[in-house]
């Protein structure tokens, strides 16, 4: 019997070329969708019924998507950690399993969130425009010794991020909503404390919480009015953490420093955002993952998930 799955994740179908042959072996139909970011509910409605895996991206698996791909579709396999895209109580009620990868981008994520700090602590990209604009300008930079970081969300990528800024010397705050292992506390000298405290006193706050219910628009306009005017937000967790009209009127209005991005409410960044005319936002395309190694290893990873949902055998590199 030949199985049907739907691959639709935009990492993974560039690369599909070289792993069609495991497919083939396993006499699977590929089925491949155009798709930029990922597929909305209208998008999958389509493929529901008619495949017995998935291989996705962010694409919104919702109740309604499950209960039409039910009974035949046994597996989502996420290329990536994040999982807030799929409906995780329907997809248990149906049967439907759902894999993925976490912990995949711990090390490029972080890496991100320290190339965006040092941008802004050092002025790099803005004195580089300014030359090429024929300016002489020595705009002022602070040294990170001198800066307080603050992490909302110390898992993973949290704790790598605190530990390249305790190298920098950087005071460190963080914030979770669960308990975090007392000896990377001691290991890295982060002082938990509660979000108010956090916001008020960090020259940078870095979002690297998952996107749950806890922390949909988080960082709302009175977690805003909160920070520092001169502090600045560092989203590479997910979009709606932040509520981004908010983040728009504080950024606009001066009551906040700046801002970088890499993820948006809204996905791709629609053209005409106000966050793309602005001097002290640095925008990204859902890129801090960007890993030559963190991507190969998640094609396998991701490839192996499905191959174990469907009672095959995983195949190995």
């Amino acid at each position: 019997m030949t199985l049907r799955v739907l691959i639709s994740a935009p990492y993974l179908i560039p690369q599909l070329e070289r792993f069609e042959h495991l497919f083939e072996a396993a006499r699977i139909e590929i089925v491949v969708p155009e798709v930029e970011e990922r597929l909305e509910e209208a998008g999958l409605m389509p493929y529901a019924g008619a495949i017995d895996g998935a291989i996705c991206g962010d694409d919104r698996f919702s109740a309604a998507v499950l209960g039409h791909a039910a009974p035949r579709l046994k597996v989502i396999s996420k290329w990536g950690t994040g999982i807030d895209s799929i409906d995780l109580d329907a997809a248990k009620a149906l049967g439907i399993q759902v894999f993925n990868t976490p912990g995949a981008f711990t090390e490029p994520v972080a890496d991100s969130v320290m190339a965006y700090i040092l941008a802004f602590a050092r002025r790099s990209s803005w004195m580089d425009r300014q030359m090429r604009q024929g300016q002489w300008n020595k705009l002022p930079s602070i040294a990170l010794h001198e800066a307080t970081l603050g992490v909302v969300g110390v898992g993973r990528i949290g704790q790598a991020v605190l530990r390249r800024a305790r190298s920098f010397g950087m005071r460190l705050l963080g914030n979770d909503i669960v308990d975090i292992d007392p000896a990377f506390i001691t290991e890295v000298g982060v002082e938990m404390e509660s979000l108010s405290v956090l916001l008020g006193e960090a020259d940078f706050v870095s979002l690297n919480c998952d996107l749950n219910p806890s922390s949909y628009q988080l960082i709302n306009e009175d977690r805003l009015r909160q920070m520092k005017p001169t502090a600045i937000l560092i989203n590479t967790a997910r979009g709606p953490i932040v509520k981004e009209q908010a983040l728009v009127d504080a950024l606009t209005e001066g009551r906040l420093g700046g801002a970088a991005l890499d993820v948006y409410e809204v996905e791709p960044l629609p053209l005409d955002s106000p966050l793309r005319q602005m001097d002290n936002v640095l925008l990204a395309p859902h890129n801090a993952n960007s890993s030559p190694t963190a991507w190969e290893n998640v094609h396998w990873n991701t490839i192996r998930n499905l191959f174990k949902g469907l009672g095959l055998e995983p195949p190995s590199p």
